[in-house]
């Protein structure tokens, strides 16, 4: 072998492993794709998973799907070799990471502040539920979301309603704080929580907050909630957070407390926000969720009115599954009623 050749082979090998190692060096992105779908009509660990008390239900058949996106995990980094083949395919998605993944938040810190907003949601959703149904629902303070190890843990619950805090009423989410504070760290304070219809007192010992020393802290983020007049719980494991289900919440709760069937039988899906007053609002990974309601069965999807334009950009055929704007509550229901009766009805679309 000459000279020449030699040292073409030798270029040759650099750019293989130069090739090579850009592949897998990691690059600052995460990819998003079709995740799995909860008929929240369905049960869950052989229970409902919208369960009742205190107002007749009644049996409804088809399935409302909430939708989700399976995101790449806050601990793995992805290489240039998985972000590309992502950006190519149809289905997926590729974002800067810092966009998923604040650099201000540990991956604690965002499984955390997933889990509030779906409590949230889920309670949201009744209040929505509820207003279609014409109740006028009086707000309370409530317990989203209880710190792992803090003075609350296996005392305090998610949904609990806070009555009291040391003999003072709290009617705002403010007092609570305050009235901590007042204690003091160290001081066992009494709160009173209205858990399953029943007033429970238990005592809690603040302790001083990391960040401040004079802060006392017992673990406990709350939020205003609502007085609802019977219970409504919704039952779903910890792998599923965020607010975007809110609208096919409502749907299900909706279903489950009228007579009939609000879905026809049919198979249908969907994603959202939702205000008490039943507005929809927008929410990312749209397209997967989308691909995914399709590859589940579902034949109808409802789309937030500010993530139309991206929703008929998704990698889907009109055949597969129809795309219906969904403005409100009271837009989803009407809509489901005249599809129910009419599958081939004209149904507020976004194109």
């Amino acid at each position: 072998m000459n000279r020449r050749s030699l040292a073409s082979l030798l270029v040759f090998c650099l750019l293989v492993v130069l090739l090579a190692t850009a592949v897998f060096v990691p690059v600052p992105y995460v990819t998003e794709s079709p995740g799995p779908t909860v008929n929240v009509l369905g049960d869950s660990g052989g229970k409902p998973i919208i369960a009742v008390r205190g107002h007749q239900t009644f049996p409804t058949k088809g399935d409302l799907r909430l939708t989700t996106v399976s995101v790449t995990n806050p601990t793995h980094r992805i290489g240039l070799g998985e972000a590309m083949a992502a950006w190519f395919d149809g289905a997926r998605a590729v974002y800067p990471r810092d966009v998923i993944y604040p650099p201000e938040q540990s991956a604690e810190d965002v499984q955390t502040q997933s889990a509030v907003e779906m409590v949230s949601s889920q309670d949201t959703a009744v209040a929505a539920a509820l207003h279609e149904l014409g109740y006028r629902l009086p707000l309370r303070v409530e317990i989203v979301d209880v710190t792992k190890g803090a003075p609350a843990d296996g005392k305090l619950r998610t949904h609990d309603r806070v009555i009291k805090v040391d003999g003072q009423t709290i009617t705002g989410v403010a007092q609570v704080s305050t009235a901590i504070q007042r204690a003091g760290v160290g001081t066992p304070t009494q709160i009173v929580v209205r858990r399953g219809g029943v007033d429970k007192t238990v005592t809690v010992t603040p302790k001083a907050s990391k960040d401040d020393p004079k802060k006392a802290v017992v673990g406990i983020q709350i939020q205003p909630g609502y007085d609802f007049p019977f219970d409504v719980t919704v039952r779903l494991g910890n792998d599923i957070g965020g607010p975007s289900a809110g609208l096919i919440f409502s749907l299900g709760v909706y279903d489950t407390l009228t007579p009939g069937s609000l879905t026809g039988g049919t198979d249908i899906a969907g994603t959202g926000t939702i205000t008490a007053q039943g507005r929809v609002g927008p929410i990312g990974g749209i397209q997967q969720k989308i691909v995914a309601a399709a590859d589940a069965g579902a034949k109808l999807f409802f789309v937030p009115p500010d993530n139309c334009d991206d929703a008929l950009k998704a990698d889907v055929t009109k055949d597969e599954i129809t795309l219906v704007k969904a403005t409100s509550m009271h837009s989803a229901v009407e809509s489901l009623r005249t599809y129910a009766r009419d599958k081939s009805a004209a149904l507020p679309s976004c194109g």
